[in-house]
């Protein structure tokens, strides 16, 4: 029988581990609410590989490598690495690509948005309740029979791709060859990180509590939903709690709305991008540090989300889709209502088209 009182402690401790973990690096130099972004640093390391061309973010980030590869040593060691897909892996894509869209309108994912509110910046607010609404939709569909199919064993070599290539980026951070781009540093977010080693070792650890405790913001939401199980959104609080009194610390707890680090003050355009990501989410399974921990375990379905992720933030950047300080623009609004649209016949389609 398992004892659910110590499901509990094990996940709030990891929690914590993870909320001083974040704060650390906000202060050894990553950007300000900014120790852990899934979104953010995929995008930066989008742009360091070419893929879109805004100086201001490019960088191979250690932290996502070391996420997979974390989540790789914790599934080796539980035995738990288990190549699996085959589950509508374009339908997945889709819904990475605009998952990221929505996050890069709001500046951040689901995790950086908990880290922006532990910082202090008041236009989270607007984000969670997004968010929580976004998840809200997915589960209206989820509770009606929502399926993507079932996913099939895959070979092993499949199962390493993704953690093979992030092996190769932090081969090519080291190595540092002449097409890999770099942020100046002063020249935006991409030029704000900490060590290589102590970014590495900081996604390793997170990796490995992720997947030993299926941490998921996403998760979490659903579950007190569908379920009345707070198990996984205990995690999330205890990241708030450790980030929070770590900021405070730190000296580096700023309340308020205006002139928050990589932020914007339009509170529908906030909401509504992290609508969008928290819908998009629910459907593919869980949010973007899921989808890594997920691929550590060798799970393709994952990892072609992850890739959709990286498109998503290559397409924003390339076609003006990203938020800035300035707030949102045009034509990211209207990627944004047109992902929603996109979202939703996914959603019914894999709901009511299927009882046809």
């Amino acid at each position: 029988m398992i004892d659910t009182k110590k499901e509990r402690l094990v996940i709030v401790t990891a929690g914590l581990i993870t909320g001083v973990i974040a704060a650390g690096l906000t202060k050894l130099g990553n950007p300000a609410n900014m120790g852990f972004c899934i979104a953010c640093f995929l995008r930066d390391i989008s742009g360091a590989l070419g893929l879109h061309q805004a100086a201001a973010v490019q960088y191979i980030r250690p932290e996502i490598p070391g996420l997979v590869l974390g989540s790789l040593a914790a599934a080796l060691w539980k035995r738990e690495f288990s190549p699996r897909g085959g589950s509508a892996p374009v339908t997945r894509f889709v819904l990475g690509f605009f998952v990221m869209i929505g996050c890069l309108m709001f500046l951040g994912c689901p995790f950086r948005m908990i880290l922006r509110l532990a910082g202090g910046d008041g236009n989270a607010l607007f984000g969670f309740v997004g968010f929580a609404a976004g998840i809200l939709a997915g589960v209206f569909f989820l509770s009606r029979g929502y399926s993507l199919k079932r996913t099939y064993r895959q070979p092993a070599g499949e199962g390493g791709a993704l953690p093979a290539i992030m092996v190769i980026l932090l081969v090519l951070l080291v190595s540092a060859p002449g097409f890999i781009h770099f942020t100046e540093t002063g020249g935006g977010p991409g030029g704000s990180h900490a060590a290589i080693l102590v970014s590495l070792v900081a996604g390793l650890a997170v990796g490995a509590l992720a997947q030993r405790t299926r941490m998921c913001m996403v998760g979490g939401i659903r579950d007190l939903i569908l379920f009345r199980e707070p198990k996984l959104i205990l995690g999330f609080g205890a990241i708030f709690a450790a980030t929070l009194l770590g900021n405070l610390y730190l000296g580096v707890f700023h309340p308020g709305f205006a002139e928050q680090p990589v932020a914007h003050t339009d509170g529908l355009w906030n909401a509504l991008g992290m609508f969008l990501a928290g819908y998009g989410c629910v459907l593919l399974g869980g949010c973007p540090l899921r989808q890594l921990v997920l691929s550590g375990e060798g799970n393709t379905d994952s990892a072609t989300a992850v890739l959709g992720l990286m498109v998503g933030a290559a397409f924003a950047h390339n076609f003006g889709l990203a938020s800035s300080g300035a707030g949102p623009t045009g034509t990211g609004k209207l990627a944004v209502l047109t992902g929603v649209a996109v979202v939703s016949v996914i959603a019914c389609a894999n709901t009511f088209g299927k009882k046809q």
